[in-house]
């Protein structure tokens, strides 16, 4: 079992496969305390004494210690992670040891996504806590993965007082650890660019990422990292946190004066207060956090593990996804059932197997300043309906998908017209519009019954198998007709669970349906969104080039797997770059891999690439959605050259990207290290025709060929001799 208590001691050890998390009962009182993180310990005694309180010294002892979950106002002036207002207007929150329990399995959290696993795959301690005096009852929950280095953590507070008590603070983790020389890892972006990683020395103070954008956001990231001073891909310690939350959030490091790191995530305190009256209980979503001892590299491929096995869910969790075409940079709204099937006709004659009718299907919709909420067919557009073109996508052996905005409205469509109360706004003010649309109010219920009910209507008249859900704005003006004054603090965390509520039922009704999530491209990629949808849109930018740096900080946590990817045409619409064709391929193939361009109209030397892109897909996707990432080389860190690659589990097969970003004259590409091999394998590669052991392309290298030009790229198959 993962998780033991030895009682003599008061210390909960908590076990991975690799690492170890330790915690105490501190005190007569009942302090929890952090005793230790990191590599394994062996056994259930440890002789680690805990610190003990002076009750003369309480404050110093409060602010001195390593807590596990620090309260407010009694003394530990640090970052803690809940606050609350009691009926008397008090803010102190103190919370003792009442008992505990150990069990195999991990249980849901209420209305919220999580990781999953069986009662012999994971062990849960709940570690409950009390304040009478404010009438508080906290539940620590800790999940420890068998096959996995990753505890998971989340909260469960009850009011367990006669009076209502106000939530105004409540985040899911904290670690405190000793520091060592640290460094801090975070993604940070904007449209177009999301999540680079950026990466900068650990100093005094505070420092933190956030999103008070009603989504994750493509500026900052639910995820953050404490690194040794110096860790690479390969060598260093890591303490790592992600949220499985898309809304608000807030990820913070503190380096102290005691000389230690103190890490917490959550929900943003931002606009949030919660009323819990007597009984009720509110759930925090849950944190994964990662303790690698061998750098990056470790902490990346326990991520991967983690959410391919028990996050992502459904039909695709393990399987191929169709190669799809999208025409939305073809054809923008001007398009006909005749445009569309000239495009699937062409696409199924080269191998492509979906067709994915994008915005302006739909309603009055010929641009973007109006229908969205309309979800009708358009029948001037799609002649014949929905069901005769989906009906001749599939004669065509094509499957069918198509875009919605489900949490949209445009104040010219018929929805606003008849409800004009269901979009976001505050009474007497004039909402804020991006792209000329609104958010509705799904925080009510019968807004989110119209959007599924109109949702479920389009999707049950034809064989429809995917859907790429989109959000293309953030959320402004929030106040809703449904709460009380005093309850609008609640407004955010409601429409993060609407979302939650609504993906759920559409893929309980639609079991088999391909959901891809997308927020103006990589807006709320997070993995709260893995556990509705196995793949999510990147990015709007599909530069191969800018993708580099985007797939690179994307993949440091997520499966390759989980990353939309497309093939697009040049110039390339969002920056104008012109790439080789069989770049972008190459490129795209590190994600699900699609296209998204006119094939009707590119030239013909292109065209005729993409039989053989296709054969390239089927080829290395199963290699690619299962194998073991590694990291090689960055072309943020270096100017030159990317590289990365996966390697089966069994070693016996690998594939390595290779892109010459920028041809550097008379300057032979050097040879690439690889990692993740066995050494004593011996390694066949067609593509420089030579068979090298493990051994030789992890310490000599791999000769990658050497290519004038820029923006070139290449692929390098490596299959075990037996």
């Amino acid at each position: 079992m993962g998780i033991i208590y030895n009682s003599e001691e008061r210390i909960f050890k908590i076990d991975t496969p690799k690492s170890t998390y330790m915690l105490g009962i501190g005190d007569d009182f009942g302090h929890i305390v952090h005793v230790y993180y990191g590599k394994k310990i062996e056994g259930d005694t440890f002789g680690i004494p805990l610190p003990t309180i002076d009750p003369k010294n309480k404050i110093w002892y409060m602010d001195g210690s390593k807590m596990e979950y620090p309260t407010g106002d009694i003394g530990d002036f640090r970052e803690h992670c809940i606050e609350i207002k009691n009926a008397n207007g008090a803010h102190a929150l103190e919370c003792g040891y009442k008992k505990h329990r150990i069990y195999g399995g991990k249980p849901e959290i209420p209305g919220l996504p999580a990781t999953f696993a069986g009662e012999n795959e994971c062990t849960t301690l709940e570690l409950t806590l009390v304040d009478e005096i404010a009438g508080v009852e906290l539940v620590l929950i800790y999940s420890a993965f068998e096959d996995v280095d990753v505890i998971t953590r989340s909260v469960r507070v009850k009011n367990i007082g006669s009076d209502e008590l106000k939530l105004t603070k409540i985040l899911s983790a904290c670690i405190d650890v000793d520091n060592n020389n640290f460094e801090i890892i975070t993604l940070h972006g904007s449209w177009g660019r999301e999540r680079h990683i950026q990466r900068n020395k650990l100093t005094y103070g505070r420092y933190g990422v956030y999103s008070e954008r009603g989504v994750s956001s493509h500026q900052d990231h639910p995820f953050m990292a404490i690194v040794e001073g110096g860790t690479t891909q390969k060598m260093g310690e890591v303490y790592a946190m992600n949220f499985v939350y898309s809304g608000n959030f807030e990820a913070q490091c503190e380096l102290t004066p005691q000389n230690a790191a103190r890490m917490v995530m959550g929900i943003n305190p931002y606009q949030f207060e919660w009323t819990l009256n007597s009984g009720e209980v509110f759930d925090a979503p849950e944190v994964v956090m990662v303790y690698s001892a061998n750098g990056l590299g470790e902490m990346t491929r326990n991520f991967h593990d983690l959410y391919r096995k028990h996050l992502i869910r459904g039909k695709y969790k393990s399987t191929k996804r169709p190669i799809l075409i999208n025409n939305w940079e073809a054809t923008y709204f001007n398009f006909d059932t005749d445009k569309l099937l000239s495009i699937a006709s062409k696409a199924a004659e080269l191998g492509i197997e979906m067709l994915v009718v994008d915005d302006g299907w739909f309603g009055n919709r010929f641009d973007d300043n109006r229908a969205l909420g309309d979800w009708v067919v358009n029948e001037d557009k799609i002649k014949g309906g929905l069901k005769y073109l989906v009906d001749e996508v599939n004669k065509l052996g094509m499957k069918f998908g198509m875009w919605f905005e489900p949490e949209m409205v445009c104040p010219d469509s018929d929805l606003y017209r008849a409800h004009p109360d269901w979009a976001i706004s505050i009474p007497g003010r004039e909402p804020g519009r991006a792209r000329n649309q609104l958010v509705l109010d799904i925080t009510r219920k019968e807004v989110r019954d119209y959007i599924f009910e109109s949702m479920s209507k389009v999707l049950h008249s034809a064989n429809v198998e995917y859907v790429k859900w989109d959000m293309n704005r953030a959320l402004t003006d929030v106040w809703s007709a449904d709460l009380a004054a005093d309850r609008q603090g609640e407004f955010y965390h409601r429409y993060v669970l609407g979302v939650y509520d609504l993906q759920g039922r559409l893929i309980k009704e639609f079991p088999d349906l391909l959901l891809e999530n997308c927020s103006s491209g990589g807006g709320r990629y997070d993995p709260g969104m893995l556990y509705f949808s196995p793949q999510i849109w990147c990015s709007d930018n599909a530069d191969a080039i800018t993708r580099l740096d985007i797939q690179e900080g994307t993949s440091l946590i997520y499966p390759l797997s989980t990353m939309g990817a497309h093939i697009t045409d040049c110039p390339n619409h969002s920056n104008g770059r012109v790439t080789p064709f069989e770049t972008r391929g190459i490129v795209a193939l590190a994600g699900t891999f699609g296209y998204e361009l006119d094939i009707t109209k590119i030239p013909e030397e292109e065209r005729k690439q993409i039989p053989d892109q296709i054969a390239m897909y089927h080829r290395y996707n199963d290699l690619v959605r299962e194998g073991d990432y590694y990291r090689i080389l960055s072309f943020r860190e270096n100017n030159r050259d990317d590289s990365y690659m996966v390697v089966s589990k069994d070693k016996k097969e690998a594939l390595v990207t290779f892109v010459q970003v920028m041809h550097m004259t008379s300057v032979p590409n050097l040879p690439v290290k690889l990692e993740g091999l066995d050494p004593d394998t011996m390694y066949r590669i067609d593509e420089i025709d030579m068979t090298l052991s493990g051994s030789v392309l992890m310490n000599a290298g791999l000769p990658v060929k050497w290519e004038h030009g820029d923006y070139k790229a290449g692929l390098y198959y490596l299959k075990a001799v037996e």
